[in-house]
């Protein structure tokens, strides 16, 4: 293994302060084991076919995309998941009749596609895995099988299979009964195989106990396998991102995840880091680190910390494991290419040959390198403990966007009214959830107010951001800004508040009353438009970043179309201009700021890379403008 461009990196410290400079651990795996499956994913030998290795990966890499808005990992997973999906909505190479909860996982991209794409084929294909789950044989209590050849199983593995889809399916499709079937599947696979004296869980639970690995009086299998455990583990931590914040039963889940966190701690190799094929038996002869579960571990270790689920300390483990990680699993190769080794090829109970479940059969399997179940766990462990050194940056704040006087609806396919146009839950081109998504990422809160701003609703929010306030041709009854609003937008300014301002071109902003509240801060839009971009001339659109820029230091060169002018006076002063045209501006009011745009400029069309070329750095300008606002109040306008 060629480790010596490891051994600089091996403490994360210094690996965090490099991350500027080159590409990260997340970005690198992905490019490699993209590089090395152009046009379809398999194994050597093997033939590309509809699994949850493939759905894992392909996961991970959407993460990526998320992550840095570079729209050639959209286009990857789209490619691999249009190799499949026809265009009635049948899967090649998937049977339903198997009722394998395997071939649920890949449905997470089927769902990204439709909320991004719109094609009713990836809505139909999921429609078809959700059928699956409706027909899924259960154990009595309402478990699902693990796979129709293993009757009568609950499996931890099946977790992460099934449930994520399950989740985020009847979020998309409003379906809310579902949610408590998705909990007891979590609260059942943790009382059938929960062992207590060490707080772990068995690999797999037989409600029959009829198979030879099951214990007879409890139906437990025999060993506790890491890989399993992550699995559960991460299911865990991606389930939550769906379950409405106020189910009755959401937190149910938090104390499964602290409970079975707190246990898999215990069993960290204490000097490499890692965790053990054989999760218990660090001295076992034979076992040894491995590197899928260990993946999967620091993964819901950073993720449970950052979304507030488990304590803070946890992230001692989540750093010491991502360590040993690097140092034991990670090889670079004569391209420059990362690898990762020692992945357990799988393990299972059951089947044909037959798999007991003992010590010697975990250790029997063979090991892979580039392994899609170690290497999408890595991609996600990483992209965890990249963000994790930037949430000090909005530790504790709230962002609040407007939906008061940005108040626009839409018609589904599906019959739907929903709320669209810049706001944080549309992931369409048409909304901000990449935005929320960078303030998340800089852990800060995101909220919305859909009523009209007032010193309660602002009195614990720290930016406030008002977006292209509707005109009557968007809204039947639009709420203009008023006095009042101005009288209490401007006092929480004062009082230290974060205001941002972004308007429209004028025939799609209402920017006469918005003029009102600017003008309060010595910044007025002048009607002017300018950047009038034709069909896809984005030269058109380009500004200049100039060398030492206060807020954006890393982007060179930005797009903005068909955005209004502005003019300042004291205590404004412009941060961008281009022909004598003032492009952006700030001001500096009490102790808060104010932060001025006419264009709604970093919607998710202008930051997910899908159309706009990667020259144009907005996603770069969008992470530093958020750091900005979220950095309290600034000097900018006074220099």
């Amino acid at each position: 293994m060629k480790k010596q461009l490891l051994i600089c990196y091996c403490m994360l410290g210094f690996f965090v302060s490099a991350m500027a400079q080159t590409p990260t651990w997340s970005e690198r795996m992905t490019t490699s084991i993209m590089d090395a499956n152009k046009d379809s994913i398999s194994y050597p030998g093997g033939r590309a076919n509809w699994n949850y290795e493939e759905g894992l990966f392909l996961k991970a890499v959407e993460r990526v995309w998320f992550r840095t808005g570079d729209a050639a990992y959209y286009r990857y997973i789209k490619k691999i998941i249009d190799g499949f999906v026809m265009e009635d909505g049948s899967i090649r190479t998937y049977k339903m009749d198997e009722y394998n909860s395997d071939h649920i996982t890949p449905g997470r991209s089927l769902l990204m596609l439709y909320q991004q794409t719109g094609q009713e084929k990836y809505k139909l294909a999921a429609q078809v895995l959700r059928q699956q789950l409706k027909n899924q044989p259960r154990t009595k209590e309402g478990g699902f099988w693990h796979k129709k050849r293993y009757p009568y199983q609950m499996w931890l593995d099946g977790l992460y299979m099934a449930e994520p889809f399950y989740a985020e399916y009847s979020i998309l499709f409003d379906e809310p009964d579902n949610f408590n079937d998705i909990i007891n599947q979590f609260v059942w696979m943790e009382q059938n195989a929960r062992d207590e004296k060490t707080g772990l869980l068995y690999h797999g639970w037989d409600e029959s106990r009829e198979q030879k690995w099951a214990d007879p009086a409890t139906g437990k299998s025999p060993n506790f396998w890491s890989r399993a455990m992550g699995w559960y583990a991460m299911a865990l931590v991606d389930v939550l991102d769906y379950i409405p914040a106020n189910h009755p039963r959401r937190k149910e889940l938090i104390p499964i995840l602290d409970r079975l966190m707190t246990a898999v701690i215990k069993y960290q190799d204490p000097k490499e880091g890692a965790w053990y094929q054989v999760t218990d038996k660090l001295t076992g002869k034979g076992n040894y680190m491995e590197a899928s579960g260990s993946c999967m571990f620091v993964y819901a270790l950073a993720k449970g910390v950052r979304m507030g689920y488990l304590k803070d300390s946890f992230m001692v483990n989540a750093r010491k494991g991502y360590e040993g990680i690097l140092k034991n699993f990670i090889s670079t190769d004569d391209k420059g290419m990362i690898h990762l080794e020692k992945t357990v090829s799988v393990s299972g109970l059951g089947g044909d040959p037959y798999r007991d479940g003992s010590y010697e059969y975990y250790l029997s399997e063979r090991i892979r390198k580039d392994d899609l179940k170690g290497v999408g766990p890595f991609i996600m462990a990483s992209i965890e403990m990249e963000i994790a050194p930037d949430l000090s940056v909005g530790k504790g704040k709230t962002v609040a966007l407007d939906y008061y006087f940005n108040n626009e609806y839409r018609k589904t396919k599906e019959g739907k009214t929903e709320r669209f146009h810049y706001t944080w839950d549309d992931p369409k081109d048409s909304g901000y959830s990449l935005w929320g998504n960078i303030f998340q990422e800089y852990g800060s809160q995101t909220v919305a107010i859909p009523d009209a701003p007032s010193a309660a609703n602002l009195k614990n929010v720290d930016v406030y951001i008002i977006v292209d306030p509707d005109t009557p041709k968007e809204t039947a009854n639009p709420n203009y800004i008023q006095p009042s609003h101005v009288n209490t937008i401007s006092a929480w300014v004062k009082n230290g508040g974060t205001l941002v301002l972004l308007a429209n071109d004028t025939a799609n902003v209402e920017w006469k009353h918005f003029n009102t509240l600017t003008k309060a801060f010595g910044i007025e839009f002048t009607g002017k438009s300018r950047n009038m971009v034709k069909n896809d001339v984005f030269e058109q659109g380009k500004f200049d970043i100039p060398a030492n820029h206060p807020i954006f230091k890393d982007p060179k060169k930005i797009f903005v179309k068909e955005l209004l002018t502005l003019s300042v006076k004291a205590p404004a002063k412009s941060i961008l201009s281009e022909g004598g045209d003032v492009v952006m501006a700030v001001a500096n009011v009490g102790k808060g700021k104010v932060f001025v745009l006419g264009d709604p400029w970093i919607y998710n069309e202008y930051l997910n890379g899908k159309r706009l070329p990667m020259e144009y750095e907005n996603f770069k300008a969008a992470k530093n403008l958020s750091a900005w606002l979220l950095s309290g109040n600034s000097s900018i306008a006074k220099k």
